[in-house]
């Protein structure tokens, strides 16, 4: 399966350079965890705490253009942290990612390393082509953990399919469509922000594909991204 992204003309206007990188894996074999994702785990937590401060977050190039990205959304990124930077912050102040399943805790480890927020969805339940654009008014959305629905407003950057919102842009994710331990084929977005270094975006889904195969195997199929 090939995925296209379409971008609404209000995002070119409005949020020019915007990019999301769209990674394909199939034939995953998820587990809860196993010896392969405990010691990526050991490693790259060790990797993040040696590079990085709590309290120089902050000055980093990436955590800039995401916390940029969401004053222009009206979002505050102080008490709405984008996805990467909560994740990674987690991790410096002495925690541990959830543990949710091998698929999606390799994809949350990506997030952490490279700061990008990404989604992971089961994609034998998309309907592509994507769309990226702002929500309508009294349009909902049955995210991760909710238990009921949310209604968005126009404010809101959403990436779509045909069917059905797919994540509110880019710090939650839909629950109809995200990765369980049946699925089979994986589709991996990585959400990137205007001012974010060439190809960055590109290789933060890669280096996910990577770990997800490292945890789950899978044959890791095409990585293409999507401008504004």
């Amino acid at each position: 399966m090939h995925i296209d992204v379409n971008w609404n003309s209000e995002i070119r206007e409005r949020l020019p350079q915007l990019a999301i990188c769209v990674g394909l894996i199939d034939e995953v074999s998820i587990q809860k965890e196993n010896e392969q994702l405990r010691q990526l785990k050991t490693t790259l937590y060790e990797e993040v705490r040696r590079k990085y401060a709590v309290g120089t977050l902050k000055d980093d190039l990436t955590v800039k253009a995401y916390r940029s990205l969401y004053w222009k959304l009206d979002i505050d990124p102080m008490k709405t942290r984008p996805a990467g930077e909560a994740l990674l912050r987690r991790v410096l102040h002495g925690e541990q990612l959830p543990n949710v399943s091998t698929v999606v805790d390799a994809y949350n480890l990506a997030s952490m390393k490279t700061i990008v927020p990404m989604s992971g969805f089961d994609r034998d339940l998309l309907t592509p082509p994507f769309q990226v654009r702002f929500a309508r008014d009294g349009e909902t959305f049955m995210g991760i953990g909710m238990e009921t629905p949310m209604l968005l407003t126009q404010k809101m950057l959403v990436l779509t399919d045909e069917k059905q919102v797919l994540c509110v842009y880019p710090y939650r994710d839909c629950n109809h469509t995200k990765i369980t331990m049946t699925t089979k084929n994986v589709a991996i977005v990585g959400y990137g922000a205007p001012g974010m270094v060439s190809d960055q975006l590109k290789e933060a889904v890669e280096t996910a594909l990577s770990f997800i195969k490292q945890v789950s195997e899978g044959e890791m199929t095409t990585t293409e991204v999507f401008r504004s």
